[in-house]
């Protein structure tokens, strides 16, 4: 088994020990390790000449989430940055230790860090094709659902901002994610508020 292989297998293990489930023809499945393989499925889809470090960076996006829930921050936006900065250390930290343990060298685990941490977004290509991974995730699964729990405003804001940043090639691609009606609305809106 190579150290990449490896290195999926010891994610994927770990992210089946999420107790959040989501259902996947019929059965269920760790919610981390379903995000885990979207990521993965949508980056081959987007750049099937990715490196291996992105690779296994959209592998690791969420790692072990689970393990800080946002109730554990306050629900204003200061509380959701500081637990987002918090996961980011987290997801970072644990998937270094299990590419240590996959036999990977320094290097490798110190770039897969810097593009979980996204470090220089806009700046650095690698960084920003893990994000526009991120946000085409996002928008493809789990957008319909998280419209439907909230007023269209709040949406339309949070539409703005991924959108805003996702590179020109990712915001192409949105056009081939099938979305339902009132998404693809919302969708529209905060394009035309960009």
């Amino acid at each position: 088994m190579t150290s990449f292989s490896t290195a999926i297998s010891k994610f994927d293990e770990y992210n089946s020990a999420d107790p959040n489930k989501e259902t996947i023809d019929g059965m269920p499945v760790a919610k981390e390790l379903v995000y885990a393989r979207r990521m993965s499925e949508r980056l081959l889809k987007f750049a099937p000449g990715a490196s291996e470090e992105v690779q296994l960076a959209a592998r690791c996006q969420h790692i072990g989430r689970w393990q800080i829930p946002r109730s554990t921050y306050p629900a204003d936006r200061k509380g959701y940055l500081l637990w987002r900065n918090k996961l980011k250390e987290y997801h970072a930290t644990l998937a270094c230790g299990l590419l240590k343990e996959s036999g990977y060298g320094q290097e490798i685990i110190e770039r897969v860090k810097f593009l979980v941490l996204k470090k220089d977004l806009r700046y650095n290509k690698d960084t920003q094709l893990l994000e526009d991974v991120v946000c085409l995730v996002f928008l493809e699964f789990y957008l319909e659902d998280f419209a439907s729990k909230h007023e269209d405003q709040k949406v339309i804001d949070i539409l703005r901002k991924t959108m805003n940043k996702m590179s020109t090639e990712a915001k192409a691609a949105v056009g081939q994610i099938s979305l339902n009606e009132g998404a693809r609305r919302l969708l529209v809106s905060a394009a035309k508020q960009e």
